[in-house]
């Protein structure tokens, strides 16, 4: 049996519930309800455990802020004994247009604050992300705003599919492989 860790990210707090940024919370939400299981708080975040046959999945949404997340990833990383290869990070991705999904095995932070930090903290570029798509509707240097604020009416009819395929390939992942997965649903 192999062990997992899916990370969400995001930013504790009512401010921030259901923002673009807090996209990869989202799923996470999604997947555990999916798989009948819920958070309980523990150190550096809310955590959940969850198997896909005779994968274990340790679900995590880190309490230490966006920016901070490598602290919870490397802590958990250490703690269960987790594998490069076996982690997965769910990241919102401004490059994307909305609803997009793309997994890759590697990669630079683009920006991204969270996943520049978990670079910092576990030493490498080399960990599996999952990036769902916000597009980039803002004006220029409005970016922050956009990314704190939340879906459009039309999205958000559209995100329960979306969060759903999210769920699939999180599946896909931990079951079959990064390869699998990103040919069966990276351009979909």
């Amino acid at each position: 049996m192999s062990k997992f860790l899916i990370v969400g990210l995001g930013n504790v707090g009512e401010k921030y519930h259901e923002t673009r940024h807090n996209i990869g919370f989202m799923i996470l939400d999604a997947l555990a309800k999916a798989s009948n299981v819920v958070f309980s708080t523990e150190r550096y975040g809310d955590v959940a455990e969850c198997r896909f046959k005779n994968q274990q999945c340790v679900l995590l949404k880190p309490n230490t802020y966006m920016n901070l997340s490598g602290e919870a990833v490397r802590y958990w990383m250490q703690r269960e004994k987790i594998e490069l290869d076996h982690l997965l990070v769910l990241v919102d991705d401004l490059a994307l247009p909305f609803g997009a999904l793309r997994l890759k095995g590697q990669g630079s932070s683009a920006g991204h604050n969270g996943l520049k930090n978990i670079q910092e903290m576990i030493g490498t570029d080399q960990y599996a992300r999952l990036r769902f798509g916000l597009g980039n509707d803002y004006p220029k240097g409005g970016q922050i705003d956009f990314v704190l604020s939340h879906f459009t009416e039309e999205q958000y009819a559209a995100l329960p599919a979306r969060l759903q395929t999210a769920v699939e390939m999180i599946q896909t992942f931990c079951l079959a492989g990064i390869q699998t997965a990103m040919c069966q649903f990276n351009n979909k």
